[in-house]
């Protein structure tokens, strides 16, 4: 018969050699190549973001360069990356719904934002779409003091702020699977 311990060390060294027949196949994702091909970092960094498509002076404006500069230091670390090979063409809807009302007032004490983005990497090469997709964001806010207009303006930047930073968030894991997998 087998002892308690013996079946646990059996266990161990089995799972000990799986682990090592299938060490050789992880390869982290931002590690650089030795190959010589270029490496996720750089190829992310061979993205061009070009502008947002939204009028001049419009809160959609704002959050379209709020979404791009989130891009771009998720994507280049800095304000510039290396010579474009792929650009990226970003369009997105906003919306804003009350949630909570106060029945006293008929004034909202906490809403909902919301961006609705699609994207398209275009390979500048060939200027062939390689991979479209889009994402979304709901972020919530509370309005401290409903009748204090300022208080209510700045929550709601700030709600757009983080919504932005979630949509920058979600194209740059999907544009880093796309450049790993290819696909």
């Amino acid at each position: 018969m087998w002892s308690a311990r013996s079946r646990i060390a059996v266990r161990l060294l089995a799972v000990a050699a799986l682990a090592g027949l299938t060490a050789g196949c992880f390869q982290p994702m931002y590690a650089e190549r030795t190959d010589g091909t270029p490496g996720l970092r750089e190829k992310l960094m061979g993205i061009e973001l070009p502008p947002v498509d939204k009028p001049n002076a419009s809160r959609e404006a704002r959050l379209g360069v709020e979404i791009r500069n989130a891009l771009a230091f998720k994507l280049y670390g800095q304000a510039t990356g290396l010579p474009p090979t792929h650009k990226l063409v970003l369009r997105f809807s906003t919306s804003r719904s009350s949630l909570i009302l106060d029945p006293n007032t008929a004034l909202p004490s906490s809403e909902n934002y919301g961006i609705d983005a699609q994207y398209n990497l275009v390979e500048l090469a060939t200027n062939k779409s390689v991979m479209t997709g889009s994402t979304f964001s709901r972020v919530s806010y509370d309005i401290p003091g409903q009748l204090q207009r300022f208080a209510r303006a700045r929550a709601f930047r700030d709600a757009e702020d983080r919504a932005a930073q979630e949509i920058a968030e979600n194209i740059q894991t999907r544009l880093a699977s796309y450049f790993t997998a290819g696909t």
